[in-house]
């Protein structure tokens, strides 16, 4: 990376939307402090990325669902709590407008999100309690159906929100918690953006136009979230992108043609690492994004828009929907 370029990005604010690396470091005991040769983040690999605010999507394996949902996800909390306790480095949690103010260069926080609805155990009380707890995104499903909604491998039922779901939503807005859309039916989507009253985000999925899979957005989908001025992080599964064999270009591809549909103040990242078995050539872990952002810049993006994309527009989204002032 040539010297100039690398003082531009070591000056962005960095947001990777989504990855799985808590339950993977709890299930396969791997040391989130050391940098590993397996998995795809941990800490000085974080650091080597210049990677600002890291969302940890704490996901539900489905032996866990519905019932134990909750154990579960509170026993990967306990988890997340002892790595912060250890001692090495503090681990900052980002919670409100006044947390993302405070983020700048060669620091690393992390925003705790929920992956599937099923945590909730059908009563808003735990939503709430969760809250106070620390997270601040909900997914609202895996692929499967919750009493929230469909998931993805549900869309033949066109079935859409719930009634609970609809509830889950509107206190999400009042909390300041980020509804996270992806994995989602379409039918949820719609209905998400008809009832939600703040910004929306699909954290880790792609452009169905470049890639016809039922986890990507399609181009009305893409313009919606534009009007609802909200995001969609760009996965970095092959699977969504094109093929198993796919290189970061095919992200690049992906991030200009959600540009192009939605605006590119409504695209980001969402790498979806340590959740995907493999990854895009030249994006092997998170240590290598300075390499996507030289990449756009490479093919005549403006500094400004790279900014944007790595991170900027995440930032502008919490900062619409976190709680405080």
């Amino acid at each position: 990376m040539k010297e100039e370029w690398r003082s531009k990005y070591e000056g962005m604010i960095v947001v990777d939307g989504h990855c799985d690396t808590i339950l993977e470091l709890y299930k396969k005991n791997r040391c989130f402090w050391a940098e590993n040769n397996k998995g795809h983040i941990d800490w000085p690999r974080l650091k080597k990325g210049k990677v600002n605010l890291q969302f940890l999507a704490f996901y539900i394996e489905p032996e866990y669902k519905p019932a134990g949902a909750l154990a579960r996800l509170l026993e990967l909390l306990a988890y997340f709590l002892s790595l912060r306790t250890e001692g090495r480095e503090c681990l900052e949690v980002v919670k409100d407008k006044s947390d993302l103010r405070r983020l700048v260069p060669d620091q690393t926080r992390f925003l705790l999100a929920i992956e599937g609805g099923e945590a909730l155990e059908d009563r808003l009380g735990v939503l709430r309690v969760l809250f106070e707890l620390g997270f601040r995104c909900l997914t609202i499903t895996w692929n499967q159906r919750n009493s929230l909604a469909d998931g993805a491998w549900e869309s033949e039922s066109r079935g859409g929100l719930t009634r609970f779901g609809r509830e889950v939503v509107r206190e999400m807005n009042r909390l300041g918690m980020l509804i996270d859309v992806s994995h989602l039916a379409e039918a949820g989507f719609w209905d998400v953006l008809e009832v939600s009253s703040k910004p929306v985000a699909a954290t880790h999925s792609c452009c169905r136009a470049l890639k016809d899979h039922p986890r990507n957005l399609n181009d009305q989908q893409l313009r919606a979230l534009a009007a609802n001025n909200g995001i969609i992080g760009i996965n970095f599964f092959p699977g969504f992108l094109g093929d198993d064999k796919v290189g970061r270009e095919k992200v690049v591809a992906h991030l200009e043609y959600a540009a192009e549909v939605a605006g590119v103040d409504h695209v980001g990242l969402g790498s979806d690492f340590d959740g995907i078995n493999r990854a895009p050539a030249g994006l092997a872990d998170v240590s290598f994004l300075p390499g996507l952002a030289e990449c756009l810049f490479k093919r005549g993006w403006a500094e400004e828009e790279i900014r944007k994309v790595m991170g900027g527009n995440f930032i502008r989204v919490l900062g619409e929907v976190l709680p405080g002032y």
